[in-house]
Parts: structure tokens; sequence; C-alpha cells
């Protein structure tokens, strides 16, 4: 099991998106707090770099997340527009 921990940006986002989306994100965090931090079954889903990850959650939605190695600790640090995602 992994901790996962969303950052305060990333909560605000997820207040003003559809109540669908957030629904999806919901699932997305299960999942990540189950299994880990490689998601290849979500959409779009890539490695940005040596330890950030993204998927979309709909067309318009992504999430970013990272967690370092030896840890359990996985950080959502953005979900939200795919125009304003941090990569």
């Amino acid at each position: 099991m992994f901790e996962v921990r969303i950052s305060k940006s990333t909560l605000k986002n997820l207040i003003r998106m559809p109540e669908k989306i957030q629904k999806r994100m919901g699932h997305l965090v299960d999942d990540l707090h189950e299994k880990g931090p490689v998601r290849s079954k979500w959409p779009n889903y890539s490695k940005l770099e040596k330890n950030k990850y993204h998927c979309h959650l709909d067309r318009k939605w992504v999430a970013c997340w990272h967690c370092e190695r030896q840890t359990t600790i996985i950080e959502v640090y953005y979900a939200g527009s795919r125009e304003n995602a941090p990569y």
C-alpha cells in the first residue's frame, strides 16, 4: 500500500472540476494507493521524468504525480486542464 498525498493547489483545482472528473480522480487516487505510481492502464499514461508520471482523466483533464524511489509516498502535484499541465 502507498500513501497518496494531494497538494493544496490540486485540491483547489479539484473543487472546480466537473463531478464526473472528480470521481475519476478519486478512482485514480484509489488505484495509486493500492498499486503504486506506475499506472499504465490509465488513458495516455506516461512517465514524464525519472519519478514523475501523468495520465488523462478525460480528453480535457489530466493528473500528474511523483514518487521518490525507496518510499511509499505518492504526491499528486497537479490535476486540472490539459492546457495548464506542468509538463
